[in-house]
């Protein structure tokens, strides 16, 4: 969601503290040791990290117009620059999105189930998420909104899902990994969603779409210095 002004971010801010402070006593309660055993995120196409690699990490809400919005740019500018840059997906489930964590719930247990059906479901949320935004969902109990993502998100990537996805929202496992993705995109300052790094630095405009133009200007620079130093070595080796 986009920032906007001062008044927009202490906003952002006064929310995220309110999300944190009215589950502080169920976190008390269902504490997870910290850091996880693994590192947060979703790798987009398990693309292997070298020390070459230029490392683009996203910040995104599945309920977020402008993570929606993001993708396809970004996507676009993964297969250009294929294998050299590489993505990790991390969710930001944010507060004044009502069905942000449970949609960020489901993602994490199709990961759990199948890693190369965790980008498609991101997708198939972003196509239809209009049926996940606060207006269409406001008179449902939270069991009834939960019980339609887990129909939904079965019909996203096949129906043979469907037990494992219903089962996976009892899993306190599931439960406690979307938190700590909320809580390893506080503590990397993220309050916004899309948000971007490239290589631990992020870029500026957090909580506005990039375009593929935008993502060349970034990612050009970085991939001509990497060839220029590997011909500044020629001569040392040849």
């Amino acid at each position: 969601m986009q920032k906007g002004n001062g008044a927009t971010l202490i906003l952002q801010s006064v929310l995220v503290l309110s999300f944190v402070l009215n589950n502080s006593s169920e976190w008390s309660v269902q504490a997870q040791s910290l850091p996880p055993a693994k590192y947060d995120g979703f790798v987009y196409k398990s693309r292997p990290v070298h020390s070459d690699t230029i490392m683009v990490e996203a910040f995104f809400d599945p309920v977020c117009p402008d993570s929606r919005d993001a993708w396809p740019s970004l996507k676009q500018a993964l297969e250009h620059y294929s294998p050299r840059v590489s993505l990790v997906v991390h969710l930001l489930p944010l507060p004044y999105h009502n069905n942000a964590f449970a949609t960020s719930r489901a993602l994490h247990i199709v990961n759990m189930l199948n890693s190369s059906s965790t980008f498609h479901l991101l997708e198939w949320f972003f196509k239809h998420q209009e049926r996940f935004y606060n207006a269409p969902t406001f008179n449902m109990s939270r069991a009834s909104v939960v019980k339609e993502i887990v129909k939904f998100a079965a019909e996203g990537v096949g129906n043979s899902y469907l037990s494992a996805l219903e089962s996976g929202f009892t899993n306190r496992k599931t439960d406690l990994l979307t938190r700590v993705s909320f809580k390893y995109s506080t503590a990397r300052g993220v309050s916004g969603t899309p948000t971007f790094y490239v290589n631990g630095f992020v870029l500026p405009d957090a909580g506005s779409p990039l375009d593929y133009i935008g993502w060349r200007k970034v990612i050009d620079p970085l991939v001509s210095t990497k060839a220029s130093k590997m011909d500044d070595l020629v001569p040392l080796f040849g």
